[in-house]
């Protein structure tokens, strides 16, 4: 097989993997903490057809290795924890974090997932949890009587009972942070796991040093920027296509050289 063909073929395979990844940022542009990802690519192996070359001596004068490249590969998929931008909602158990930090929820497994959205409703107990019922921790139980729910900057949650003048402080809300936040793994449900390249969670509360700040009544948005998706992906194709005219280009060469041999 023509070696351009392989080296053409890499090219549109890489872009592809590119246009999949500004797919999904663009499916969930509306998706609450939704954090957009990036392709990075890598040249491959080369093909050293002749080696550096001392042609004097005396002046130490070399010539360049010449090398022919091999196509590109997807070096890897980068998740950008940029914030998003906060959206009033004037509910008052939506909360979104503004600045570094994660909600820690217990997934069925038991094992705690990390998440960004902060849309919380309360179970027939009256415990906090998630839009897909995981308990929100360190576990926050609403009692029946509140007749309504604050939650300050620091994480604080109070209630006002029925009758009470003053209001009650029934929790406090714990956040999380990593080394790494790229390193995590997303799971699906908005929700993401640690892994070793992440490091281990670091807890602590809202507004204690490395950590941000409760905002209640609102929701973090996707920080997906629409315009800089679409150009991307202008590129991406203007990329593949240009590839697929090379491997279009190869296969005519090969043609031409079988007819000369015929």
């Amino acid at each position: 097989m023509n070696p351009s063909l392989r080296t053409s073929a890499s090219g549109m395979l890489a872009q592809q993997k590119m246009i999949d990844v500004i797919a999904n940022n663009l499916a969930n542009v509306n998706t609450t903490g939704f954090k957009r990802s990036r392709v990075s690519f890598q040249d491959v192996l080369y093909q050293t057809v002749r080696g550096a070359e001392l042609v004097s001596y005396q002046g130490s004068e070399v010539v360049a290795p010449i090398q022919i490249g091999k196509g590109v590969r997807v070096a890897g998929v980068l998740r950008l924890h940029s914030q998003g931008a906060p959206e009033m909602t004037q509910r008052p158990l939506d909360l979104a974090i503004d600045g570094a930090g994660m909600f820690q929820v217990e997934r069925p497994d038991g094992t705690i997932g990390y998440t960004r959205d902060g849309a919380f409703t309360l179970s027939d107990s009256g415990t906090l949890v998630n839009t897909s019922g995981y308990l929100v921790l360190p576990g926050i139980t609403i009692p029946e009587d509140a007749t309504s729910v604050s939650v300050s900057a620091n994480g604080v949650v109070s209630i006002t009972a029925a009758g009470a003048s003053h209001p009650i402080e029934v929790g406090k809300m714990e956040l999380v942070r990593f080394l790494n936040p790229s390193g995590l793994v997303a799971v699906g449900e908005n929700l993401y796991s640690e892994t070793y390249a992440s490091g281990p969670p670091m807890v602590g509360y809202p507004q204690e040093e490395g950590f941000g700040r409760i905002l209640q009544g609102s929701l973090e948005s996707s920080n997906v920027e629409i315009v800089q998706e679409m150009t991307d992906m202008i590129a991406a194709q203007r990329a593949y296509e240009i590839n697929s005219k090379a491997v279009q280009v190869g296969q005519d060469m090969a043609y031409a050289t079988t007819d000369i041999i015929r």
